[in-house]
């Protein structure tokens, strides 16, 4: 398949390209798109045909649910089958943004969508390329992330280009994602509200409008709930080592694993916050790429997948990775590290 890779204005989207992926969609097929956080790759979320390319263009675990996309909550009520008092705080405080709530489905929603599951997963985008297809398309549109499964998330368009060239008819490249982690999904559809995975909406700015909100922490064999808890994700073709805890012990860690992996002909990558870069650009790893601030999160968020595929494209056979304070969205990065480090870690 010939793949077209279109730039397209990331504030004011030109209607033509909004309509030509809407065209796309319409005729069953996949669109990938820039959000606020990652790009998703889309389809006609009530067209069970389309969903199933999905799978077949990332190599997707069909019992891996995906997130629906909505314009707005017109679109989302015929999918749900009750909105908890839960989901419309969170409706009214957090959407658009990076929240997606799980609800109980209606029959609208194919089951491939929801990997038979009897909730679905649904996020209104504040990106307005993804609002302006999904508007135009007429229908909500099921995303996720648009890579290939379980490598690190695309958060610019060339990030597609090089895992969907070929798969799909049409990318809408929008520049770089703001947020560059997925959204959080939360659990509430009963009950405590509860975190099933951490992203860009914070713990912290949930209990402030739900009062308690829990983290869930599945076993190795549950039933996914929701997108991304089951399998190895984020992962780059090197092996990857997580380091955290005291700035001095991580710096020097991370300096003696560097000698290591030159001690065996290993090309070493190290991904660090700024105030560690100093200290290891003198152990001369093959790469060295500065994340951002241990103050501002947000910066380490929005860099995280553009530094591991860069290890990626720079052939790097060990990637060691100093880690942040799991607070606020510091625990949407090291969620996203552990899971890719596959539990290769260490806190000194």
């Amino acid at each position: 398949m010939q793949t077209k890779r279109s730039s397209i204005n990331r504030v004011h989207p030109e209607a033509q390209l909004l309509k030509e992926g809407a065209e796309w969609l319409k005729a069953g097929e996949l669109v990938a798109f820039p959000t606020e956080t990652v790009y998703g790759l889309g389809a006609n979320a009530l067209d069970a045909g389309a969903c199933a390319k999905i799978f077949a263009a990332k190599g997707r675990p069909q019992d891996n649910p995906l997130i629906v996309h909505v314009c707005d909550q017109a679109m989302a009520n015929p999918l749900v089958r009750n909105w908890t008092p839960a989901a419309e705080r969170c409706v009214e405080h957090f959407w658009p943004g990076p929240l997606t709530l799980i609800l109980p489905k209606t029959a609208l929603v194919p089951d491939i969508v929801t990997a038979g599951l009897d909730n679905v997963a649904i996020r209104m985008p504040s990106h307005p390329v993804a609002l302006g297809l999904i508007k135009e398309a007429g229908f909500p549109v099921a995303a996720p992330s648009a890579n290939l499964s379980g490598k690190p998330s695309p958060t610019r368009g060339s990030h597609v280009w090089r895992d969907m060239k070929g798969k799909i008819p049409l990318i809408l490249d929008g520049g770089a994602c703001e947020v560059g982690l997925e959204s959080t999904v939360l659990d509430v559809s009963e009950g405590i509200p509860t975190i099933l995975r951490p992203g860009g909406t914070t713990k912290e700015q949930l209990e402030e409008v739900l009062g308690e909100v829990r983290v869930d922490t599945p076993s190795v064999n549950q039933v996914p709930k929701a997108p991304g808890m089951k399998y190895r994700h984020y992962a780059p073709q090197g092996e990857l080592f997580l380091v955290s805890g005291l700035q001095e012990r991580v710096v020097q860690r991370i300096g003696h694993e560097i000698q290591r992996g030159h001690a065996r002909f290993k090309r070493v990558g190290v991904l660090c916050t700024l105030e560690s870069a100093p200290y290891l650009q003198n152990c001369f790893p093959e790469l060295l790429f500065v994340l951002g601030s241990k103050a501002r999160p947000q910066e380490v968020a929005s860099n995280l997948f553009e530094g591991l595929r860069l290890c990626d494209e720079r052939k790097m056979d060990l990637i060691l990775v100093e880690g942040i304070e799991e607070e606020g969205l510091g625990s949407a990065v090291m969620n996203r590290l552990q899971k890719a480090a596959d539990r290769r870690t260490r806190h000194i």
